[in-house]
């Protein structure tokens, strides 16, 4: 008898993880999931968007549109930044690959930059022409932190509980 061969890759896991993570989120429009994988494919952290620990889900805006403060934008942290935040280990996250649902903000960039996250592995870029995700690309260039798009292969998992 030998293994089984139908077994998933590293990077479908770690996508699912994020994409898992993703179902986390409270927000109604967007939901973002984040697994933070180290160069020996061990998971460093995961994290999804949503509110600050200690604000109450219910009393936070959700809306996208309204004044700054009327709105989710100035409140939501995003996953890439929560599994940043969220990591407990030991060491840097230095030469990590991160996985995420949505191509990092650029806010997201520099956090992900400044922690050592050499690798950014996305699914969506549907924001692509965004100022923002242009700034992201930008620094992520300058710095020589590697983007690269997800493409789904092999069979398709469904979770059902």
């Amino acid at each position: 008898m030998s293994k089984r061969a139908e077994y998933i890759n590293w990077d479908q896991y770690f996508m699912g993880i994020a994409m898992l993570s993703a179902e986390r989120s409270k927000d109604p429009n967007t939901q973002v999931g984040a697994c933070i994988v180290g160069e020996d494919n061990r998971i460093l952290s995961v994290g999804y968007n949503g509110m600050p620990s200690g604000c109450e889900d219910d009393d936070m805006p959700w809306g996208r549109d309204g004044s700054a403060l009327d709105s989710k934008y100035m409140f939501v942290c995003h996953a890439e930044l929560n599994a940043i935040l969220n990591y407990r280990g030991t060491g840097s996250m230095k030469g990590a690959r991160a996985y995420v649902t949505l191509f990092p903000c650029n806010e997201c960039a520099k956090a992900i930059i400044q922690s050592g996250i050499t690798e950014v592995i996305y699914m969506s870029d549907k924001y692509s022409q965004s100022e923002s995700t242009l700034a992201s690309k930008k620094m992520f260039d300058m710095t020589g932190v590697k983007y690269t798009e997800y493409k789904p292969s092999g069979k398709r998992i469904t979770l059902d509980f």
